[in-house]
């Protein structure tokens, strides 16, 4: 692989290290899972949180061939729902660990929650993954500043130690 390409491993990194951030900040900030929000059909900054972590959880079941874990499983105060991203990036992890080529290539068949049944290779399903939380917590960093709960870190991929 080119030393110029950007490989998942880095994409992951960058992805645990904002979780990193959000988890301190909504511990010296909880009225902040409180504020009001519409995106992907929630009502509340808790339940976009429920939303990307879900996702997240529920797609490494899926890379890694597991059961899918139902939203009404995920424990919704802040320790839980932080405690299941980090099972979440662990098995994302896991799968960037072990895969072979002929695994991301691999296609998979599921349901989802609003779109039916889809089907892509797991090579997407894990690229899908980082940018569906990635534009959800953009999304959620701009709701929480207009809110008046500015963060105390950059969220650009520049800031990160994922990549030199």
């Amino acid at each position: 692989m080119s030393s110029s390409a950007l490989t998942f491993s880095e994409l992951l990194q960058y992805t645990e290290t904002e979780y990193s951030h959000w988890r301190e900040w909504f511990k010296k900030n909880p009225a902040a899972l409180e504020v009001k929000t519409d995106i992907a059909e929630t009502s509340n900054v808790r339940q976009l949180l429920l939303h990307i972590i879900a996702v997240d959880l529920r797609y490494a079941e899926r890379l890694l061939g597991e059961d899918v874990t139902t939203y009404d499983k995920i424990p919704t105060s802040c320790e839980g729902l932080f405690g299941t991203a980090d099972v979440a990036l662990k098995k994302l992890q896991r799968f960037v660990a072990k895969a072979s080529d002929a695994d991301w290539k691999q296609t998979i068949t599921f349901s989802t929650m609003t779109a039916g049944t889809q089907t892509a290779s797991k090579r997407k399903c894990f690229v899908h993954t980082l940018f569906h939380g990635a534009r959800h917590w953009a999304q959620l960093a701009s709701i929480l500043r207009a809110a008046g709960h500015k963060q105390d870190w950059r969220h650009d991929f520049l800031f990160t130690d994922a990549m030199q």
